[in-house]
């Protein structure tokens, strides 16, 4: 991939041959033009530069965010393909003006879960362990601490929200109750085999996979439980560098935490929980954004962006 960054993409471009059908929040999904979306059997998934953080929509966006998501993904969809069949089709095969940014993927019936692996306590599970000693139903040991490695990593569910809304943690009971025990041990069973086997991965390039956040289909076509979105980005993942890591603290991060931890600190003047909308992101903090997700990109794959 060029280093050379482009004007990021924020919104939906009209594409020859397909109707955009759905927008999230960084993508935009298109079907074949004259297609009923919700029978759509091949999809075009287009990876935007938009940025969310605490269910807002951040602006300006991410110079290239689209195309290093997309470029991870791809890496992983290929190192994890003989653990569980996934929704791409073809990253060539896209209209020019999405190049590099866009997938075409089988049409997939969502799972309506949030399928989470966590191998350190941070973030919303520390939140959860704090206020009751479990996370997602797994009771843990006292003491633990910011970054406390878990061993094993533990599955923690949570449902997935409308965009501007807040997916919820629940238990694992809980998930059983709402689509069934099968289905349910067996999104835990891959998701957990996902995670060992990215962890092993990203250890070898010096990463730590603190957690990450994986959704499911099933195919339309044939009904397969296949991997679906995006996979182990800096957007669903937590990626801390193995050299600084320090239990009992807050890890230097190469994902979207650093935006978090601008948009919470004293220099945003912005108060989480307000229904005050964000500020805009200097463009410091875009920089340094992008500098992150670049560095994550070329760590993992071996490649220069």
């Amino acid at each position: 991939m060029s280093a050379a960054s482009s004007a990021p993409l924020l919104e939906a471009p009209p594409l020859e041959g397909w109707d955009h059908a759905f927008s999230g929040k960084v993508r935009e999904l298109y079907v074949p033009a004259g297609t009923d979306p919700a029978r759509a059997t091949e999809v075009l998934v287009v990876a935007t530069d938009r940025i969310s953080a605490y269910d807002h929509s951040l602006q300006p966006g991410i110079p290239d965010k689209g195309r290093l998501l997309t470029g991870i993904s791809m890496f992983w969809f290929e190192q994890l393909a003989d653990l569980v069949p996934h929704h791409v089709l073809s990253a060539a095969e896209v209209p020019e003006p999405v190049a590099g940014r866009a997938l075409r993927c089988r049409g997939l019936d969502m799972v309506p879960l949030e399928c989470v692996a966590r191998g350190y306590l941070t973030g919303s599970g520390l939140a959860d362990y704090r206020a009751g000693g479990s996370v997602g139903g797994h009771v843990l040991p006292a003491g633990l601490v910011e970054a406390s490695r878990l061993d094993p990593a533990i599955f923690t569910p949570s449902t997935k929200a409308e965009a501007g809304e807040h997916d919820e943690n629940i238990t694992v009971a809980q998930a059983r109750d709402l689509l069934g025990a099968e289905l349910v041990d067996q999104l835990e069973t891959l998701t957990l085999a996902i995670y060992e086997r990215a962890r092993d991965i990203a250890g070898e390039r010096g990463i730590l996979l603190a957690d990450t956040k994986l959704e499911f289909g099933r195919s339309r076509h044939d009904d397969t439980l296949m991997l679906g979105d995006e996979v182990l980005t800096p957007d669903s993942s937590r990626f801390w560098a193995a050299a600084d890591y320090a239990e009992g603290r807050p890890q230097p991060s190469l994902d979207k935490q650093f935006v978090r931890d601008w948009l919470t600190s004293p220099a945003s003047g912005w108060h989480r929980g307000t229904s005050t909308p964000p500020p805009e992101l200097p463009a410091q903090v875009v920089e340094q954004t992008r500098a992150r997700y670049v560095e994550a990109y070329e760590r993992l794959t071996g490649r220069t962006f």
